[in-house]
Parts: C-alpha cells; structure tokens; sequence
C-alpha cells in the first residue's frame, strides 16, 4: 500500500472543513440559515430552540479559520495513523 502524505491530506481536510464552514458563513449572511435549521431540526422532529445570530465578518473569519486548522490537524494525524498501520 502506498504512504500517504500527509501535509496533503492535511489540506484536503482543511480545505473541507473550512469550506463547510464558509457555506455557512454564507447562509448566515444572505439570511438563509434560520430556516435551513428549522428545516433540519423538524426533519427531526425537534422544536427548534437555536436562533442565528446577526452576521459579523470578523466571527466567520474566525469560524472559518479556526475549523480549517482543526482540519489541517485531523488530517495530518489521520495520515500519518494511516502511514503507521499500512507499513
């Protein structure tokens, strides 16, 4: 089985993470997200209790930032797990 590298891994989950996250930073600033969670919540059959707040750039940078690092990381450990058991 061929080794993995993991600083490519690593960005392939950032880049997931991050533009998950980016969608709903997105949805969150055109007003879409509210009724996307209740949405969700009823297909559910939970009572929405969650409601999203006002839109603020500085916060979704953050979000975006902060989730793409976690990706990074998940990634490279994930690779490096998968190097180690596939030697």
């Amino acid at each position: 089985m061929e080794a993995v590298n993991p600083n490519k891994v690593g960005l392939v989950f950032a880049a997931l993470l991050g533009g998950w996250h980016t969608v709903w930073a997105a949805l969150v600033a055109l007003g879409w997200a509210q009724p996307i969670v209740n949405f969700v919540f009823w297909m559910h059959f939970i009572k929405p209790i969650y409601v999203i707040g006002e839109f603020k750039a500085w916060i979704a940078l953050v979000l975006i930032a902060v989730t793409a690092t976690i990706g990074y990381i998940m990634g490279c450990i994930l690779a490096t797990l998968w190097n180690w058991i596939h030697r």
